[in-house]
């Protein structure tokens, strides 16, 4: 191991195993997201502007479900190895290996947040604001079974807090995983929570728009630490897949905050 850099704290991905049943880091994660950023929302939607109600948020939590599973699992298919799983398709459905694409989970949700509202007749920003203010947690325990697993590590570095990942080779690398967790979920929760404080839901399509943004920007500036995909690797202008696919938000993410700060403020409910 070379010198100074940090031996990786090699953790079981699999929680419990007994016999046939068995519990991965991965799911845990997905599932922790999911009900804390579930009870996260419930409190939301007690504060004023009073737009959406707790019921609503119940009911959603099954349609966020399968909105983050199968938009996160098909995004990743689609977007960073669609040859491979065409050859090997029985494989698409093994979630618990890895293998999830935020982009397609944001797909997914969006998705899933536009029937919803259309079919509850529920306005659809003044909803999408409460839903991705509880986001980021999700995205920081993500990036944490990222960590467990070993997978998505960093670029080679010669920083004192460089780590050697068993599928990494040799050489000490970023843990970029940690470096997400921190950017994707906890400083830009810390954002939205900023926005929540100063009653940005008064402006329906605001706190929406800055959590695209800001997951845009965080995720492209870890990028450039993380190590790109390995069937992929660099493209146009030494961007990778991920910078590529968060561009379109960045963009969607000015425009709404925009829309959102010129628009006339709703009456509350």
């Amino acid at each position: 191991m070379p010198l100074f850099a940090i031996p990786y704290p090699a953790i079981d991905p699999v929680l419990i195993e007994l016999g046939p049943f068995v519990i991965r880091w991965y799911a845990l994660a997905y599932i922790a997201g999911l009900v804390i950023g579930w009870r996260w929302c419930l409190m939301l939607a007690k504060r004023p502007p009073l737009f959406v109600t707790a019921e609503a948020i119940d009911d959603f939590l099954v349609w966020a479900t399968l909105g983050v599973v199968l938009g996160g699992r098909l995004g990743y298919v689609l977007f960073y190895k669609p040859d491979y799983y065409l050859a090997n398709p029985l494989e698409a459905l093994q979630v618990w290996h890895g293998g999830m694409s935020f982009h397609g989970g944001a797909l997914g949700v969006t998705l899933a947040i536009l029937l919803f509202t259309r079919r509850r007749k529920i306005p659809v920003f003044a909803f999408s604001d409460i839903i991705l203010e509880a986001m980021p947690i999700g995205l920081f325990f993500g990036r944490i079974a990222n960590f467990i697993n070993g997978e998505l590590f960093g670029r080679e570095t010669t920083a004192p807090w460089g780590m050697v990942f068993p599928n990494g080779g040799p050489v000490p690398r970023h843990p970029s995983q940690l470096y997400e967790a921190f950017c994707e979920g906890i400083l830009l929760f810390l954002l939205l929570f900023a926005a929540e404080r100063l009653d940005a839901r008064q402006r329906p399509g605001l706190v929406t728009g800055l959590f695209l943004a800001g997951y845009a920007v965080a995720r492209m500036s870890g990028k450039f630490f993380r190590e790109p995909d390995a069937q992929l690797g660099f493209l146009i202008f030494g961007t990778t897949m991920g910078q590529l696919l968060s561009i379109p938000l960045l963009i969607a993410g000015i425009v709404i905050v925009a829309w959102a700060v010129r628009a006339q403020v709703p009456a509350r409910s």
